[in-house]
């Protein structure tokens, strides 16, 4: 059975997606962040990314992980294109080309968009959205994607999907990537045509069993 090391409301959301998507059976170990502790090391502390047990999974101390069998894989985003190769079906690529795109755009995804939109989020998670400091972080997050959306927006001119004529693992990652973004309803609104695909993938029902999990989560974990 695969396990999935993480809570919902962190980058694990990506994976328990994946695994929605592709009906696989999977038990959730639940791990904190330890930012979120005032002392993570502490006795009585909850399961973290500092705990000793959860270092033997992953020294790097991040959230999420996978055990799949004996096999052990870290980094979110790289989890799931190797559960869409290995059980993804339509999911996956289905030539080596395809494969190729499926890799291009989740590196595009991590590499051009994600840093300007976990900033986003965080501003909102430590509440500074309101302050000078944060409107300027958003600010600037926000001029730094005109770039890499613009791309996307040309990209899915008259297209559906990412990559093929279906929804993929490239759908999915870019989709939790931009969902850090979705607070700032006007970046949206300038890109009509990702607006209208990230409405296609939140609407599907894998996703909205993750929402729904998620939600039962305590809103400080």
């Amino acid at each position: 059975m695969l396990t999935v090391y993480g809570v919902y409301r962190s980058r694990a959301s990506r994976v328990y997606w994946m695994a929605e998507e592709l009906g696989l059976e999977f038990r959730s170990v639940p791990v904190l962040q330890a930012r979120r502790l005032p002392d993570p090391l502490a006795p009585e502390a909850a399961l973290n990314t500092h705990s000793p047990d959860f270092a033997a999974v992953n020294p790097m101390a991040q959230i999420p992980s996978i055990r799949d069998g004996e096999f052990v894989m870290h980094e979110s985003l790289a989890i799931n294109l190797y559960l869409a190769r290995k059980y993804g079906g339509p999911l996956g690529g289905q030539t080596v080309e395809e494969d190729g795109l499926l890799t291009m755009w989740t590196v595009w995804a991590a590499s051009q968009v994600e840093p300007q939109t976990v900033k986003i989020v965080l501003t909102y998670d430590d509440g500074l959205e309101n302050s000078e400091d944060g409107k300027q972080t958003i600010a600037v997050a926000c001029r730094l994607l005109r770039r890499p959306l613009a791309a996307l927006e040309s990209h899915l001119h008259g297209r559906q999907w990412i990559v093929g004529d279906r929804f993929t693992v490239a759908d999915l990652n870019i989709a939790e990537v931009l969902r850090y973004a979705q607070s700032e309803e006007a970046l949206f609104d300038a890109h009509p045509n990702i607006k209208a695909w990230i409405e296609r993938c939140q609407s599907r029902p894998a996703y909205k069993a993750m929402q729904a999990t998620r939600a039962k989560e305590p809103v400080e974990v």
